[in-house]
């Protein structure tokens, strides 16, 4: 005897794309609603991608309006994921009595952007050699 076909109506795409939302996997997704996996990503495609994009938005919003309102970890958290700030490390403390910070290497990150780094490389090679920066 053959399966019944699987009907998909709209109270089957409003509740796929809400537990898709919530982050249920598709196999759970499936159970729920009465097929199988593959037939659940072949029907329901759009439903699954909307639901994840539609709670992300939503959730990016909340973040959004708690970090307008000053939440500070909020705010950190927005930062570090959307404008891509980073924490540089602090280097290791140097050793007390030693000359190491006279002697450490500096190092500088010049753009590749032409005419601006062959001047940056010569102002470099001005302050490494002894002489003072141009104004």
């Amino acid at each position: 005897m053959a399966r019944k076909a699987f009907a998909v109506n709209d109270a089957v795409r409003e509740r796929v794309r809400h537990l898709a939302g919530i982050g249920l996997r598709q196999d759970d997704i499936a159970k729920i609603i009465g097929c199988s996996p593959k037939t659940l990503r072949k029907r329901l495609r759009d439903e699954l991608d909307r639901g994840v994009a539609e709670a992300n938005a939503t959730v990016s919003g909340y973040l959004f309006a708690s970090a307008k309102a000053g939440n500070v970890t909020a705010q950190i958290f927005w930062l570090k994921v959307r404008a891509h700030w980073r924490e540089k490390t602090a280097p290791d403390d140097p050793v007390p009595g030693s000359d190491a910070e006279a002697n450490s290497p500096v190092v500088l990150v010049l753009p590749d952007n032409g005419g601006a780094a062959r001047r940056t490389r010569e102002i470099f090679r001005q302050e490494t050699a002894g002489g003072s920066l141009p104004k």
